[in-house]
């Protein structure tokens, strides 16, 4: 069975898409092993942080989920300042370069999840 130019191109996206989603993982893993306790440290007065903090303690997939609520205090701070999850002065001493970090792996994930959103409702649909 030969694919046509629209299969190779849906295959070649649904593999840069799920390799993109599995570096995403890997980059997160290693931030959670290697960096916790400092953006805990960082983090001691933002009460939506804290509040999953025990997480660390709860294997590899605990650890990915508080990484996961960290990058998303430190990308979207205008909405936990607004329900008061996080601290200001906490997010300004956060470091500058770790920050820069969780924000480009958080904006990947959304945009990677909204591929592969995209693809699932392409197939759904019969449209390739």
């Amino acid at each position: 069975m030969s694919l046509n130019t629209a299969d190779k191109v849906f295959l070649a996206v649904g593999l840069i898409d799920f390799a993109g989603i599995f570096i995403c993982l890997g980059v997160a893993l290693h931030m959670a092993y290697t960096k916790m306790d400092l953006m805990l440290v960082h983090l001691k007065n933002c009460s939506a942080v804290m509040a999953h903090a025990p997480l660390r303690h709860g294997g590899p997939w605990g650890k990915l989920l508080l990484v996961g609520w960290i990058a998303g205090a430190v990308t979207f701070p205008k909405y936990y300042l607004k329900h008061g999850g996080v601290s200001i002065e906490d997010l300004n001493g956060f470091p500058a370069q770790l920050k820069r970090k969780l924000v480009a792996m958080k904006w990947a994930s959304i945009g990677l999840f909204l591929v592969m959103a995209v693809l699932a409702v392409v197939v759904k649909l019969d449209l390739v």
